[in-house]
């Protein structure tokens, strides 16, 4: 039975088209959520205890070792299935958690590891007088980090997020393997009904290609729109562009 009433490529097409609404949903959950995740497990790795270093280190290994495709599968067949039997226990009545959510967990705690590190490097990129600044003047630990450090580091680390938004992005297309309707998992079904590969699968490439250019061009405007002049790696790059320019010549 087709998925599509009175099917046409047109209506093909505007199937396909609206599961980037989906796809743009989940990469700014999954984004968010791994901004909520990696931001304070940076500042332990920087400035907590021993004990809360190595439990990061060890997140940050299990999520960055582990291909994304088999988390995936952990998470949606494994975790998941398992939370689904609890709560059948509890509710007397079968839960199941959507294929989006599941997808959207995985994507998120997963981007979370490597925005840990990306807001590692940008922490420790600020001078670290500006903390023991801050703490000489009356702030608490969790003030110096939320007034001072942490408002500087996410401006220094708009370049590398955007480079994260891209991977994600790309990440995402494999979310048809559980079912969740986005772009690759539409394309896949109008693929098995026309068995027109081409023209499909470079549609797919073209949505995916100006969600990168769109989002990556919106975070080049933030970074922008917050660059403090004469501070950040923008200046030494200037910097040494003026340099090579003066030896050259």
């Amino acid at each position: 039975m087709s998925l599509l009433p009175d099917f046409s490529f047109y209506n093909a097409i505007v199937y396909i088209v609206k599961g980037t609404s989906l796809t743009v949903a989940l990469i700014v959950g999954s984004m968010l959520t791994g901004l909520a995740v990696g931001l304070p497990m940076a500042a332990v790795q920087v400035y907590g205890p021993r004990w809360g270093r190595f439990l990061v280190g060890v997140y940050v290994w299990f999520f960055r070792g582990i291909p994304i495709l088999v988390l995936l599968f952990l998470f949606y067949f494994g975790i998941f299935g398992l939370v689904e039997k609890i709560l059948a226990e509890i509710m007397g009545e079968k839960v199941n958690v959507p294929p989006f959510v599941a997808t959207l967990a995985t994507l998120g705690l997963t981007s979370g590891a490597y925005q840990s590190q990306i807001f590692r490097g940008a922490i420790l990129s600020l001078h670290l007088g500006q903390y023991q600044a801050a703490l000489s003047l009356g702030f608490t630990r969790v003030g110096a980090l939320t007034h001072i450090i942490l408002p500087q580091a996410l401006r220094v680390a708009i370049p590398a997020w955007a480079n994260e938004y891209s991977i994600l992005l790309k990440d995402s297309a494999l979310a048809y393997t559980l079912g969740t309707l986005e772009i690759m998992s539409r394309i896949r079904q109008m693929v098995s009904i026309t068995h027109l590969h081409v023209p499909f699968y470079i549609l797919a490439g073209i949505l995916y290609y100006f969600l990168t250019w769109v989002g990556i061009k919106a975070l080049k405007k933030l970074e922008a729109k917050i660059r403090i002049p004469g501070l950040g790696a923008e200046v030494e790059r200037e910097t040494t562009l003026e340099d090579r320019t003066g030896q050259s010549e």
